[in-house]
């Protein structure tokens, strides 16, 4: 399957959890750091704006998390309903330009929803691949990544010499972006290294 055929897919299982939450699952704190579920909606609607408007917003908030945060400030009073509505239209800018990205970026924030509201899922090994592969490098993967070896437990992938770090494809996914949530699914003597980082 073609990385945008992954990121369609991918989109698609997000919506549909989103349609099934109630207003209160909505307001639920995410693993992102000061961001409930909403926020993070919020976030991953840089497809629904132009891109020009999303480079005027880079110009006046010129940093990665400012950019998020002001996109997160944009969308907060929107009806969750509109919410999904916008995050159900594929073919905006970013999807189309950079779709590796915007796959790495959606399957972690989907996690971020589903493990506080207890919604898990079995992600096909093919994605775990191409997400494990691809990292968001504005999440500082290699802070994380560097004199470890990784190997998942669900998929045929590994990289990186050293102490071990291994566990399910999920799992890593998340804690090579820096989610300590992630962190009781792993094992091997490199966790503790991991940890110390991911702390920090």
């Amino acid at each position: 399957m073609t990385v945008r055929g992954m990121l369609d897919d991918e989109r698609s299982e997000l919506v549909e959890l989103l349609r099934s939450l109630t207003e209160a699952e909505w307001e639920t704190p995410s693993l992102c750091t000061g961001w409930q579920v909403r926020d993070v909606i919020g976030h991953l609607q840089a497809d629904s704006v132009s891109l020009g408007s999303y480079v005027l917003l880079g110009l006046r908030n010129p940093s990665v998390n400012r950019i998020n945060q002001a996109l997160v400030d944009r969308f907060r009073a929107l009806p969750t309903a509109e919410l999904v509505d916008r995050l159900d239209r594929p073919g905006g800018w970013f999807s189309h330009y950079l779709p590796r990205l915007a796959l790495s970026d959606m399957f972690v924030h989907q996690q971020d929803i589903r493990r506080p509201l207890g919604h898990p899922r079995k992600v096909p090994a093919e994605r775990l691949v191409a997400v494990l592969e691809k990292p968001d490098p504005y999440a500082n993967p290699r802070k994380y990544l560097k004199g470890l070896r990784w190997e998942a437990t669900d998929a045929d992938w590994s990289t990186g010499t050293g102490p071990l770090v291994r566990g399910p494809g999920e799992a890593l996914a998340l804690a090579m972006v820096g989610r300590p949530a992630a962190l009781a699914d792993l094992e091997g003597d490199g966790v503790p290294v991991l940890r110390t980082r991911v702390d920090a």
